[in-house]
């Protein structure tokens, strides 16, 4: 299971090798923003807080399975309040499942997501990422 919640958008997903991606949710509150003008970041948070477990239930449903192997969450860079949202829930039920936890570096894990793919690129190979205020070019 993936748990993404570096800034204003809550995703999970569930993915299994062999099999690909199982089940996703993505929630935007770019309408929750839009009146500021801009991300609030402890608007963003709470956000988070209120949005994530319902999605990890939909999530397991949408797959039919009732706990995932392991899970991964975004680490950072990101919103600290948001992060820490996304942490302390795979943290907490990576214990009361049993299960490993794994944190991505957030550019790290959009660099490899490509890796996922039917046709993954071949290394080695020149890499774009754009994602908030964090672009560059990266020799994969």
């Amino acid at each position: 299971m993936g748990i993404e919640t570096s800034c204003d958008e809550t995703g999970v997903a569930l993915y299994e090798p062999g099999k690909g991606l199982l089940a996703e949710v993505l929630h935007s509150q770019v309408d929750l923003h839009a009146v500021y003008g801009g991300v609030v970041p402890e608007i963003a948070s709470r956000d988070h807080v209120r949005r994530l477990l319902p999605l990890v239930r939909q999530v397991l449903s949408e797959a039919g399975i009732a706990r995932p192997d392991a899970i991964a969450y975004t680490a950072g860079p990101g919103l600290v309040g948001a992060l820490m949202v996304g942490s302390g829930l795979a943290n907490g039920l990576a214990l009361g499942w049993g299960c490993p936890v794994i944190a991505v570096h957030h550019m790290e894990g959009h660099l490899l997501a490509s890796m996922l793919e039917e046709d993954p690129p071949a290394f080695p190979f020149l890499a774009l990422l754009v994602s908030g205020g964090h672009s560059m070019l990266v020799q994969v």
